[in-house]
């Protein structure tokens, strides 16, 4: 039927990740997702930075190095430009995989070789991580309901340590450290943005999270662990200045150490890409993901010309995009454009740094909880009736959460090993890989072929799927089977075989709304 004019077909609506929001509620809740991830982006300097011999002033050079570059390949990721980009509400930032391994290069190096040998290994690995991309975007099939469930769940899980530690005080070695005054503000702070997500409607209801973290640090600032020091010794202009620490230098041990870490970001981002397909109702197929590792990698290629280091996609902005359902890709673009101007102004970044850890805390409870909740979701659509699939979940879960419930439990293994073992996400994932791998696919075509003949003439893929699942047939990253195609069903609920290059992006139903899927 045709459209009467002035009417929208349903063609013509824009997807809500391509949607563009007044400028006020953009800068607002472009501002939000910089104010969840600022701590995560400028604590790897901060750590690295003494490591490899910096004073007070060098690190925070090198902070503000870390905002503008997170703020590039933000951009990267959610504008991007030919294969490049998810052109998802992806932040991106410097990734936490590689600080153990950059502190133990400080170490073992001089102070004026340090930081260029970790640059020259970074830009090797970025640019190695790129052309892998296409390859590794591949793996999206071995990642079913079953395998990103728990991969998400671990994320959020893992993530809810920092967030206990913030809302101590951040520093183990402070005096204040677990003080009751520390958890005190990061309990008051999760009051406040739970009351306001309660009584709050429509925008305001969207950004409880900055409004919560305003909030907590003006009752800090009369409680005293509002810290002003940094705001008053902050430059008002400070570019950073191409290799300000030296030209590159390249080192065959540092280059495999920082190519192990680029392998484990390209895991970490490929499950996180996939998790937040799901919660924006745009699942991530191959080439999305392709486009964000392609994303993620340049981005880290080209960081090191600024002083920067590996960068990934935040994992805490996943949650604040599930809690507030503010879905605009061109809202995290703000993001990444606010990072660019804090990291060319000091003194605005102060300003951001004035939220105290305990305030950010109490709110990364959360934004963290938010994205294991998305995990359970997911699991909840995985066939977790077949016993398969619950050792599965079993197994991958309980070795994840290994360097959380025992942070010593490698101790005695090679410390190159320790870039992977002491990521719960990655040893996580790849556990769930292999496992449905051995319970669900090798092997499995004979099992599978009665389920195939029993299914009705000209049912297809679709009616194997549900013969499979019981009912619900499933795509790869669409639990809901509506992404665009459906592949031969086998036990751990998701169509296998066929990967649709392309799904239905602007699939909207009678309210004008996407259709979202019922995992959501």
């Amino acid at each position: 039927m045709a459209a009467t004019p002035g009417q929208q077909t349903e063609g013509d609506r824009k997807h809500p990740v391509d949607e563009t929001l007044p400028p006020f509620k953009m800068f607002t809740s472009g501002l939000q997702h910089v104010a969840a991830m600022y701590a995560g982006v400028v604590a790897p300097p901060m750590i690295v930075g003494p490591a490899c011999g910096l004073s007070p002033t060098e690190t925070a050079f090198l902070m503000g190095a870390s905002l503008f570059t997170a703020g590039i390949a933000t951009l990267l990721q959610t504008l991007g430009f030919w294969k490049v980009g998810a052109k998802l509400p992806f932040v991106n930032g410097v990734s936490f995989a590689g600080v153990t391994p950059m502190i133990a290069i400080g170490k073992s190096e001089s102070p004026e070789n340090a930081l260029p040998i970790i640059f020259g290994a970074v830009i090797v690995a970025g640019v190695l991580g790129f052309v892998l991309a296409p390859y590794f975007s591949k793996l999206v099939r071995f990642f079913p309901p079953v395998v990103t469930g728990t991969v998400i769940t671990l994320i959020g899980v893992s993530l809810l340590p920092v967030a206990f530690n913030w809302s101590q005080g951040g520093n183990q070695q402070a005096p204040d450290y677990g003080s009751l005054t520390n958890i005190g503000m990061a309990a008051l702070t999760l009051v406040i943005v739970l009351v306001l997500r309660r009584v709050l409607r429509g925008f305001l209801q969207q950004i409880a999270i900055l409004l919560g973290l305003i909030a907590g640090t003006l009752i800090a600032i009369p409680v005293g662990i509002t810290n002003f020091s940094a705001l008053a010794e902050a430059d008002l202009i400070g570019f950073p200045t191409p290799f300000h620490f030296g030209a590159p230098q390249f080192t065959i041990a540092a280059i495999v150490s920082m190519c192990i870490v680029m392998l484990v970001c390209m895991t970490e981002s490929t499950a996180d890409m996939l998790a937040l397909g799901k919660i924006v109702d745009r699942p991530a197929d191959e080439r999305t993901i392709e486009g964000g590792l392609r994303a993620d990698t340049l981005g880290s290629a080209i960081s090191p010309l600024f002083n920067g280091f590996a960068n990934s996609a935040f994992a805490q902005n996943i949650g604040l995009v599930a809690m507030t359902k503010v879905r605009s890709r061109y809202v995290v673009a703000t993001s990444g454009l606010i990072l660019i101007v804090l990291g060319l102004c000091p003194m605005a970044a102060s300003v951001i740094s004035l939220v105290p850890l305990p305030v950010l805390g109490g709110a990364g409870i959360v934004l963290f909880g938010s994205v294991a909740a998305s995990g359970i979701q997911t699991l909840a659509s995985a066939a977790m009736e077949k016993g398969e699939n619950a050792l599965i979940v079993a197994a991958a879960v309980g070795i994840g959460l290994i360097p959380i419930a025992a942070p010593e439990f490698y101790h005695n293994f090679p410390k190159d090993m320790l870039v992977v073992l002491d990521s719960g996400i990655s040893t996580g994932c790849l556990v769930a890989i292999l496992l449905n791998l051995a319970f669900n696919h090798f092997g499995r075509k004979g099992a599978d072929e009665p389920a195939a003949a029993d299914a009705a003439p000209g049912a297809g893929a679709d009616a194997d799927a549900e013969a499979a699942t019981g009912g619900e047939a499933a795509t790869v990253g669409d639990v809901s089977g509506q992404g665009g195609g459906a592949g031969h069903g086998d036990d751990n609920g998701q169509g296998a075989a066929d990967i649709p290059r392309q799904p239905d992006r602007g699939k909207v139903d009678d309210s004008g709304e996407p259709a979202s899927s019922s995992a959501h």
